[in-house]
């Protein structure tokens, strides 16, 4: 492999940061594996993600950090259950079991705990182990990376952001990776709303690497939650050629351009990314994040009156295999709008039911315990309205609106269920629901002014009124 460029076992001691391996080949891995995790691109010189996960184990078999990054890059992707895939949880029991029976720091030993932790569905008390890693080496960049990770499936938006900015100081310039900092930081900024700041870390981190994707997709959101669609077409179409290059952000990144034009009432503009490159994306990776986008994207339209045709058959086929896992709240709401919207109706009973099975018993899994009070009621509010039962969907779905931060995500991906609560509530009967629903739009309003949705959706609601 071209590995001249990565950091042998020299190279990450003389930075703090020793690996508990004598092969520099599998430092030189380790680092190339990370290098794609925080930029989001597979690097084919190097074989990609795939074909390094390979390479480390063969450059060393018994290298544990090695282990915890296949196993823990595995596990953030959360297109897999321990519960269920017996090779994933054998992965943690085997890296579990090297740490115990080898001399490895004791960073490497946290590391391995966090790891654990995480595939119990112990997301809150793997994150702590994370920062108590990054209080003594601030630049360990896969901590950083795991716990920003780990935060984001909580809906943990301050710990986000603050978790970047207490290591910020201790990054220089020259560090490898350093300049990637700034879109971490710039996310957690915006999920926090403060906008114009988010906005100007994140063009910090493109004038110093213009195809860091995960800086254009911060900037992709400021304008998102300001329902500012033409600087934002504007701004995706003037870099895509900076961003598509990063494979496994690049369909994210469309499904943002598409937003906009949804916001501007453009359905047929964002058919066609949907088509051309969200869903053709989604179905070669199979990444939760394109299947989520998917999923939402087609809610969204549908919500306008869109008729998305047999698009809901085609994603039930991507969403089917994973009605059992249950690995994040987030994910689920998602495969059950696919089920839904392509009429499956054993598949959608078959993972409500799943689901109000685990929250009998959640242990220490955290979105098991969220289940019972959040997850399992906007999955009925999702089946209600999905069957014109417009009133229920309300009444299931406005209790816990304010929780619904918990199951994760972004603002700009939880969007899909205020919009879904505010048409819910206007297509209801019940005269309260519909003053609701203006109600809604009307801190909508507050909340993003001059929104072309929300003028629409303030059109209809008045016509209730009249």
């Amino acid at each position: 492999m071209e590995s001249s460029s990565f950091r042998d076992c020299e190279a990450w001691r003389a930075e703090g940061l020793p690996l508990s391996t004598s092969s520099n080949e599998a430092c030189k891995l380790y680092d190339a594996i990370l290098t794609q995790y925080v930029t989001w691109r597979n690097i084919g010189s190097v074989g990609g993600l795939e074909g390094c996960f390979s390479a480390i184990k063969a450059a060393d078999p018994n290298f544990v950090m090695g282990h915890v990054m296949s196993t823990g890059m595995e596990l953030m992707g959360t297109a897999s259950s321990p519960r269920l895939n017996q090779r994933l949880a054998s992965a943690v029991k085997k890296t579990v079991e090297l740490a115990t029976c080898q001399n490895i720091t004791q960073r490497e030993k946290l590391h391995v705990k966090a790891m654990e932790l995480f595939s119990l569905g112990n997301f809150p008390k793997a994150c702590d182990v994370w920062e108590e890693i990054l209080v003594d080496h601030p630049t360990d960049f896969l901590a950083l990376k795991f716990a920003h990770d780990g935060y984001f499936y909580m809906g943990a938006k301050i710990q986000m952001r603050d978790s970047v900015a207490r290591v910020l100081p201790h990054w220089k310039p020259h560090f490898p990776l350093s300049s990637y900092l700034k879109g971490l930081y710039s996310f957690g900024l915006m999920e926090t709303r403060f906008y114009d700041q988010a906005e100007k870390v994140a063009m910090e981190g493109l004038a110093l690497v213009p195809d860091d994707a995960w800086s254009v997709h911060s900037v992709a959101h400021v304008y998102e939650m300001k329902a500012e669609a033409d600087k934002g077409l504007k701004f995706m179409e003037s870099r895509e050629k900076d961003w598509r290059v990063s494979d496994m952000l690049a369909s994210h990144n469309y499904w943002h351009w598409a937003l906009y034009f949804i916001e501007k009432g453009q359905y047929e503009a964002a058919l066609q990314i949907f088509d051309s490159e969200i869903f053709k994306r989604c179905k070669a990776t199979g990444s939760m994040l394109d299947v989520v986008d998917s999923s939402s994207l087609l809610s969204r339209l549908e919500m306008e009156g869109v008729c998305v045709k047999d698009r809901w058959r085609e994603m039930l086929q991507v969403t089917l295999p994973h009605t059992d896992d249950h690995v994040t709240l987030f994910n689920d709401l998602h495969f059950l709008m696919a089920s839904l919207g392509a009429k499956e109706t054993g598949a959608s009973q078959r993972l409500l039911e799943g689901l109000q099975e685990l929250a009998k018993t959640p242990g220490d899994n955290y979105q098991h315990e969220l289940a019972g009070p959040v997850g399992v009621p906007v999955c009925q509010a999702l089946m209600e309205y999905q069957g014109g039962n417009y009133g229920q969907a309300v009444e299931l779905m406005y209790p816990v609106r304010y929780r619904m931060v918990e199951m994760g995500g972004s603002d700009a991906q939880r969007d899909v269920f205020n919009q879904l609560l505010i048409h819910a509530a206007l297509k209801s009967d019940d005269k309260h629901h519909q003053r609701l629903g203006r109600c809604l739009l009307v801190e909508r309003e507050a909340l993003r002014p001059n929104s072309p949705l929300t003028d629409r959706l303030m059109r209809r609601a008045m016509a209730l009124h009249s």
